[in-house]
């Protein structure tokens, strides 16, 4: 990760063209919105980034209903290594474009999976796991690695989650390049 010295913005994460915002927040927008303020309040003053993805991926499992695994991957020598995570063993090493994860960091963008059976290539760590969605870590234009997240239930992923999951990405970037102050 950056020094704080180097004051760059953080890329925004790359999300779906067909995301659209709402002019109202919903319930699940408000759940998120609160998600924001508690990952704000973790990172305070804490600047360990191996400390600050394990408390992000615990805040996440253990907020969001419905939810079987959820960590990082980071990007190392062509292949995403896995990072801090909450959830049952998963796969250790990923190749770049492989997997859903692979997928989202090599387009660089948010990719929501419905189903995981039908993408082509899926990687199944835990067999239990039924959707997906995978958001890209950014510095400036190089992608750090992926936030992976993983469903028992079909379908369990959309557009509200992925501008949720998009700006508590965005919130723990900023605040490791030292944005946030």
């Amino acid at each position: 990760m950056s020094s704080k010295a180097a004051k760059k913005k953080p890329r925004a994460p790359r999300v779906s063209k067909k995301l659209a915002k709402q002019p109202e927040k919903s319930v699940k927008g408000k759940a998120y919105a609160t998600l924001v303020a508690e990952l704000r309040s973790l990172l305070k003053g804490e600047y360990d980034f191996i400390a600050n993805t394990a408390n992000f991926s615990a805040l996440v499992y253990n907020s969001l209903p419905d939810v079987n695994w959820a960590g990082f991957y980071f990007l190392k020598d062509e292949e995403l290594v896995l990072g801090p995570f909450q959830g049952k063993p998963a796969c250790v090493r990923i190749p770049f474009g492989s997997g859903v994860c692979g997928f989202a960091a090599k387009q660089c963008e948010t990719v929501i999976v419905p189903n995981v059976h039908e993408f082509p290539g899926h990687i199944a760590c835990d067999v239990a796991s039924n959707s997906e969605i995978v958001i890209p870590l950014f510095d400036g234009e190089r992608v750090l690695g992926v936030f992976d997240v993983d469903s028992p239930t079909l379908k369990r992923f959309d557009d509200q989650d992925a501008e949720g999951l998009n700006e508590l990405v965005t919130v723990l970037v900023a605040h490791e390049e030292g944005l946030d102050q």
